[in-house]
């Protein structure tokens, strides 16, 4: 997470904020397809393809290549504000907990494992309260396009495919602003993920530099990260499934709360139901994870330098 290099600045949230933005966004460009995949998987019934290869060449023969990169507009924004959000927190909490430690005369100033939970928690949540508006959006553009070609391949009439604004002028004409705010139940609970996944890979990069007496190289963060994105996707996947359907649902549609959309599933599609489209997205959330941390702190370093040489240009002007 923070990068721990001799003479990289520890405290400077803003660069770790924009670090994470931009590897969340290198990282979703590499590995949206399978996003496109697993939301759809989630929001379709169970008749719906559930074969990787098969869900994806059904995509690409109806749609197109584009059609696996539906709503990437929208979620490249949302993931930059979600990650520039979520960092800008995380660190602003660790170095409230930090400066506790050396008030206290702790020796080591690295985070246990109950600071992790809080600093998640924290900035989880008002990653949540944040950023919910945005995917909601994308879910909606990621499913309205595979919507909007099955009706033409059907006979229908070709139709406009959605664009990000269109999408919200419809969504807030036709719902209100309240809709922007489905689904954000269980994305607060959904925020345990982040709090699994980097607690885990705290401890984890805690234990291998103190074992091996150096710094994790991007390499060791590759894995260490996708690691700890592995275990929470597969213990948070059922919220992740119920948060997308909420996403989608209008106001001819269901109405309910994340109780009643579980039981719901698991009363019309058993409880595997709940695990719709789990294999591109543990494909899709280990790879995306393990990306970010093995470009957070190279971007974090290099952010660093660029301000600073910026800084040293504007005194010398």
């Amino acid at each position: 997470m923070a990068s721990s290099k001799p003479g990289v600045p520890q405290n400077d949230n803003v660069a770790h904020a924009l670090a994470g933005a931009g590897g969340g966004i290198l990282s979703m460009v590499l590995t949206y397809p399978l996003v496109t995949l697993s939301t759809r998987a989630q929001v379709e019934s169970k008749r719906a393809e559930t074969n990787f290869l098969s869900a994806v060449k059904q995509i690409v023969a109806r749609e197109g290549i584009s059609g696996l990169y539906a709503g990437l507009s929208s979620a490249v924004f949302g993931v930059s504000v979600t990650n520039f959000v979520y960092y800008y927190w995380y660190e602003w909490t660790r170095g409230v907990f930090e400066a506790a430690a050396a008030r206290a005369g702790r020796p080591s100033k690295k985070l246990t494992a109950v600071e992790s939970i809080i600093a998640g928690a924290i900035a989880g949540s008002a990653t949540v309260i944040l950023t919910n508006p945005i995917w909601v959006v994308n879910t909606r553009m990621t499913t309205r396009k595979g919507q909007l070609e099955a009706e033409e391949n059907t006979g229908g009439e070709k139709k406009k495919q959605p664009t990000t604004l269109g999408t919200l002028s419809a969504l807030l004409r036709d719902e209100g602003p309240q809709a922007l705010f489905r689904g954000v139940v269980p994305a607060l609970v959904l925020v345990i993920n982040p709090i699994l996944q980097y607690t885990l890979f705290e401890q984890l990069k805690n234990a291998y530099e103190r074992r091996r007496k150096r710094n994790v190289t991007p390499t060791v963060a590759f894995f260490l990260g996708a690691i700890g994105k592995l275990f929470a996707t597969v213990i948070t996947y059922p919220y992740i499934t119920v948060k997308s359907q909420m996403h989608v649902a209008d106001d001819g549609k269901r109405r309910e709360g994340m109780t009643q959309a579980i039981r719901r599933v698991i009363q019309e599609e058993g409880y595997s139901g709940l695990y719709k489209g789990i294999g591109p997205k543990i494909t899709q959330s280990v790879l995306t994870a393990a990306f970010l941390f093995a470009f957070k702190d190279v971007l974090y370093e290099q952010t660093v330098k660029l301000r600073s040489s910026m800084a040293k240009k504007a005194i010398k002007a």
